[in-house]
């Protein structure tokens, strides 16, 4: 595995023997996994975790059991991946397989939402929303809560195995499993009614693709969450990549103020060493609470997620010494290389690059608020016959034959009158079932796409009236409540 940045790099001997020089590079390169302690830090940033990590977990988990009343022959789940009848529910917002446009839009909405906050503050996300943070700070909580904190665990771990040690370790991963399964429960209550599918769980009557689904994911959090955790960040994930291309030297990153800090060195009692030396003490407060194991003041790092636990570490030890707070900070480089110049930058938020992400998200969200507007609640669809294309009749009329689905997008039944428009005048249309009825009408339940067989027949001796072969004329169903119309097009067939 390769080794994190920060750690020592042996020197390559000068040789001309290229193999030799490979084999060095390799044991360079490769190596095992270090486990990371982190700290417990205490202040304003690691607060700010501790509450978005409270409402992340609280809306996973408690989403699927938030009741939205859409009437008695819908689900009444807020949020709802209904797989089995092709619908997203969200609240009031029911969207359809076709209209899976929809979601492209709120997914391309939080990708250039991501990529503003980024341009604007580096990898907030990753330090405080992403759910691989989210867990791995609940995972390292939990551990902490058995095994004690930094030093407790390092010693724990270079202890012989006892009673004790064991006690603590199987509760630890006792503990992660039981908060896996929670996370793999809680996400296929979104594919089915939450207090349903919970009874089936428990009396072993659910489908087994439930707990298919609830054990491989409850693998990968505890997999993820609780062995690999800064591994998944570095390794795993792309964003560390990617993200770079989203900042420039106006972002605010997690920064050590080295104009300031340095040169390093502990505190004395002599005024004058203390003058010699900066406001760093290379106490390294700041690699012991790093989740990620790395030191802030190497620089801008891939491996930092910009949690900013460094600055509460060292905003601590700035406090107890009696030395200004800030030493670690949210920094633009701009600012630190105007600093090291004997000025100072700005911050500036709103600059090119934040106008354009500005500018595609009011323009993805008008497109997507213009299509909601104008979305229609009726929707059908026409299906001409392959085999035969026409038939002809004994009195020398032809008959096609077509597929109709209509789809009801409105809580309640709704009735629709159908017909036809385009072709010559004596031309017929009748649905299967209704031959008899001179204006045939489809009644469709709540919520339903419903499908009937349509015969369009156009008399003999009105065929000559046919511009050609492939005659173009459209169906027409209209909502005999409220005269909402759909109009569909076809093609009529003869010989």
């Amino acid at each position: 595995m390769l080794q994190q940045s920060g750690a020592q790099e042996a020197k390559i001997p000068e040789t001309h023997d290229v193999a030799a020089v490979n084999r060095r590079v390799d044991r360079i390169e490769y190596a095992s996994r270090q486990k990371i302690y982190p700290k417990l830090a205490h202040g304003t940033y690691r607060n700010l975790k501790w509450a978005l990590m409270a409402l992340c977990l609280g809306i996973y988990y408690l989403i699927p059991w938030v009741r939205y009343d859409r009437g008695p022959d819908l689900p009444n789940q807020a949020v709802l991946l209904d797989m089995a009848n092709n619908r997203f529910f969200m609240f009031g917002l029911e969207i359809w397989p076709q209209e899976f446009y929809y979601v492209t839009g709120l997914l391309v909405l939080a990708a250039l939402v991501l990529f503003i906050v980024t341009s604007i503050a580096g990898r907030v996300w990753c330090g405080y929303f992403c759910p691989q943070t989210v867990w791995t700070d609940l995972m390292v909580l939990v551990e902490r809560f058995w095994q004690g904190d930094r030093n407790a665990r390092i010693r724990l771990d270079k202890e012989p195995w006892g009673p004790v040690k064991i006690f603590k370790k199987v509760m630890t991963h006792l503990s992660w499993v039981l908060i896996a399964l929670a996370t793999g429960g809680a996400f296929v209550f979104y594919f089915a009614d939450a207090p349903t599918l919970a009874r089936q769980l428990l009396n072993g009557s659910a489908a087994m693709e439930a707990y298919l689904f609830i054990g491989i994911l409850a693998g990968s959090t505890y997999l993820l969450g609780g062995l690999a955790r800064e591994q998944v960040c570095i390794y795993m994930c792309p964003w560390p990549r990617i993200q770079g291309a989203m900042v420039d030297h106006e972002s605010l990153m997690v920064s050590y103020l080295d104009q300031r800090g340095e040169p390093r060195g502990p505190i004395r009692k002599s005024a004058v060493a203390e003058r010699a030396t900066g406001d760093c003490i290379d106490c390294k407060a700041c690699v012991a609470v790093c989740p990620m194991g790395i030191d802030i003041r190497d620089g801008l790092q891939l491996e930092c997620i910009q949690c900013a636990l460094c600055i509460d570490a060292c905003d601590d030890i700035m406090t107890k010494i009696g030395r200004p707070t800030r030493l670690i900070a949210y920094d633009t480089i701009a600012n630190q290389e105007a600093v090291a110049k004997g000025t100072t930058a700005p911050v500036k938020i709103f600059r090119a690059r934040t106008f354009l992400y500005l500018g595609l998200i009011a323009l993805v969200g008008l497109i997507m608020l213009g299509a909601l507007w104008h979305r229609s609640v009726l929707e059908a669809n026409v299906m001409a016959d392959r085999n035969p294309l026409f038939v002809q009749l004994a009195n020398g009329d032809i008959r096609n034959g077509f597929t109709l689905k209509v789809l009801n997008k409105l809580h309640e039944p709704r009735t629709f009158a159908v017909g036809i428009e385009g072709l010559p005048e004596g031309s017929r249309m009748v649905v299967a079932g209704q031959e008899n009825i001179e204006k045939p009408t489809i009644v469709v339940p709540t919520d339903v796409l419903s499908e009937v067989r349509v015969f369009v027949t156009v008399p003999a001796a009105s065929l000559g009236k046919l511009a050609s072969q492939t005659e173009p004329f459209n169906f027409i169903v209209r909502d005999t409540a409220s005269d909402m119309l759909a109009t569909r097009k076809a093609t009529f067939r003869r010989p």
